[in-house]
């Protein structure tokens, strides 16, 4: 009988050592190309004990790859391309070989208007959002089974304006954000200081139409930019490009109701460029990005889950300029930031405990990186 136990005991601990580092995490990173065909994704593998990165592979020939997107169940990669040109830009579609970090082109479609700025996926992997800045409106696309999208199947277009002269003259969409049930996208409207409100209606054939269902009107010059909904579903956050600013919601049933306002910045200022906002996996933190003119930082919120209500923690510097992008890595060890002006993405080791932000030594030099995300893979 002892022999057997100690077969078991051994069994055991085999398969507890089969399980560690059991997972691979792919950062993938988009860029601006200076409009003019270029390696533009880069595909790491990020050591989740260190913060070690190597390369695995790039994308080449591309223009402006300035947004990603990766599909829930991790197999495709989508990407806004040609933005910040004068024509139409694109959407593409990508699989992903997750053993090498190849990424196979699968197709391209007409973004429907000029500067594609962001991508959003519904939950049922069926359905990609893209957001057109400059041509205001957003784009539907049906995803098919093998990854590659359909023509867009909608467009919805926006006219409307706010007071800041030469920003918010006329609309403009830079972002949507599916709710956690998938039954409302929210609209970001940086050029009338709206959020757009959309009701996702599923037909029998298998279409998804979005029906305007109402707007939060924000604060007049504060040109909300991005958004996110807490993990609990029960609030939901936005960062205002021009008042430099984060904004609580309680959320219910297709409703944002306002909370409190938030400067993301040090300092008041002359000028702001609040630009990428993000939660912690435990959801215990908030980090909200500042792209100077005279302040580059990730400003460090703490949570508190029963009111959804922000504490400052802190501000940390992101060691380079115009930090358009961050993310942090699904096992909430570390963010990374996207200095886009000083080409460099810089690695910061999370403290789970308090929030707060250390830099590792070691950085990356990549031409005008504008979007990091993160995907983890069984091995």
């Amino acid at each position: 009988m002892k022999k057997y136990v100690r077969l078991l005991v051994l069994l055991l601990i085999i398969c507890n050592s089969c399980n560690v580092n059991t997972s691979k995490t792919l950062l993938f990173i988009g860029s601006f190309t200076e409009g003019v065909l270029s390696d533009g994704i880069y595909v790491y593998e990020l050591d989740t004990t260190s913060g070690e990165l190597t390369l695995l592979n790039t994308a080449e020939k591309l223009i402006n790859p300035s947004f990603l997107k990766i599909a829930p169940n991790g197999k495709y990669l989508y990407s806004v391309l040609e933005s910040q040109l004068p024509n139409n830009g694109k959407v593409a579609a990508f699989a992903i070989d997750s053993l090498d970090g190849n990424l196979k082109l699968l197709n391209t479609q007409d973004s429907g208007g000029r500067n594609p700025a962001h991508l959003s996926i519904h939950q049922n992997e069926k359905y990609l959002v893209n957001s057109n800045y400059t041509d205001a409106s957003f784009s539907v696309y049906k995803i098919k089974k093998d990854g590659e999208l359909t023509p867009l199947d909608q467009i919805i277009k926006f006219k409307d304006s706010s007071i800041v002269k030469g920003r918010q003259d006329e609309a403009h969409i830079h972002s949507t954000n599916f709710s956690p049930d998938g039954k409302y996208l929210f609209a970001q409207d940086l050029g009338s200081d709206k959020i757009w409100n959309f009701e996702v209606q599923l037909d029998k054939e298998d279409t998804l139409n979005l029906l305007s269902n109402s707007f939060v009107k924000v604060k007049p010059g504060s040109g909300p930019r991005h958004f996110t909904f807490h993990p609990n579903g029960v609030f939901a956050y936005g960062i205002a490009e021009l008042s430099g600013s984060v904004t609580a919601y309680s959320y219910k049933n297709g409703a944002l109701n306002f909370i409190e306002d938030y400067l993301t910045y040090n300092n008041k200022q002359n000028v702001y460029r609040a630009a990428d906002i993000h939660i912690s996996p435990d959801g215990k933190f908030l980090y909200a990005s500042n792209r100077g003119p005279d302040e580059d930082s990730i400003a460090i919120y703490s949570i508190d889950e029963k009111t959804g209500k922000l504490v400052l923690q802190g501000h940390q510097d992101t060691f380079g300029e115009h930090p358009r992008n961050f993310a942090i890595d699904p096992s909430g060890n570390f963010l990374l930031v996207a200095n886009q002006f000083t080409d460099n993405v810089v690695v910061f080791r999370r403290n789970i405990k308090t929030g707060k932000l250390k830099k590792l030594p070691k950085e990356l030099t990549i031409s005008n990186p504008s979007c990091l995300v993160f995907k983890s893979y069984g091995r």
